[in-house]
């Protein structure tokens, strides 16, 4: 074979192979929906997202705007839904979450929702970032300063739980304890509030209703009141299915009516 038949073989081959690399990464990429996207397939679907999401449920007064983008948010990364991510991502940037506290919620979800749908968001996330001028000056440190810990409180939880599961899981049972409670959780970018605001999203999303008594009544002691977490409910019901939110329906009634001065 002569040089140049060797030349353009090798010419064609590394075409051949940036073309599927391309292809790879636009496969991978979420290709946001336009609204003609929408009404080619499901008009119906293009009119409540118009008439009753956009334009009633998010204008609801019971939840700030910026509150709703965070229970949105985490719901999305809770099921790895991407494609609507750029959006909300953005619209959460100008309902006033910050950068360092978007960073937060996709780091608090890896350890809530797992890290393959932390690295997903984080995926959809850096393009985002780089649109805004977003640099590491806004982010926040690896390592920062943490929040005091009521260690009364923690030693209670801890012992409950090293009595349940220690000899069913140690590892578990450590990491808990030294990763998420003495170290996650006081991660001081994400005032508590909003991180069991995102907590308790994500687990409703994902239809873990076993950990919401725990995580609601922690969120309503870091200060979300009770009307809040109903209205995140109801945003919970378009972004995650009525289904995940009436399985979460009896579990809030019955932490809501324990609460000192709950309804009853």
């Amino acid at each position: 074979m002569t040089r140049l038949a060797v030349t353009l073989m090798s010419l064609s081959l590394l075409a051949s192979a940036c073309s599927h690399a391309s292809r790879t990464r636009s496969e991978a990429s979420p290709q946001m929906l336009s609204v003609n996207d929408i009404r080619m397939v499901a008009p119906a679907l293009d009119k409540y997202r118009e008439d009753r999401l956009l334009g009633e449920v998010w204008k609801r007064p019971g939840l700030a705007p910026r509150d709703r983008s965070i229970v949105t948010l985490a719901a999305l990364i809770a099921r790895n839904q991407t494609i609507e991510m750029p959006y909300y991502l953005t619209l959460a940037f100008d309902n006033g979450v910050k950068p360092r506290e978007m960073s937060e919620i996709i780091t608090h979800l890896a350890f809530y929702s797992g890290w393959a749908n932390a690295m997903s968001a984080v995926a959809v996330a850096k393009d985002v970032f780089a649109g805004r001028n977003i640099g590491s000056d806004q982010l926040p440190p690896a390592s920062p300063p943490l929040l005091p810990l009521d260690e009364a409180a923690e030693a209670q939880r801890a012992s409950r739980v090293g009595e349940q599961f220690g000899k069913v899981a140690p590892g578990v049972v450590q990491y808990t304890t030294d990763v998420l409670f003495r170290e996650l959780w006081l991660r001081p970018d994400l005032a508590p509030r909003d991180r069991s605001l995102v907590t308790v999203s994500a687990l409703i999303a994902s239809g873990q209703v076993a950990q919401i008594p725990y995580h609601l009544n922690r969120a309503m002691d870091n200060g979300l009141t009770q009307s809040q977490a109903a209205e995140a409910l109801t945003q919970l019901a378009f972004y995650a299915g009525w289904p995940n939110v009436f399985s979460a329906l009896p579990v809030a009634k019955d932490v809501f009516e324990k609460r000192p001065g709950g309804s009853r």
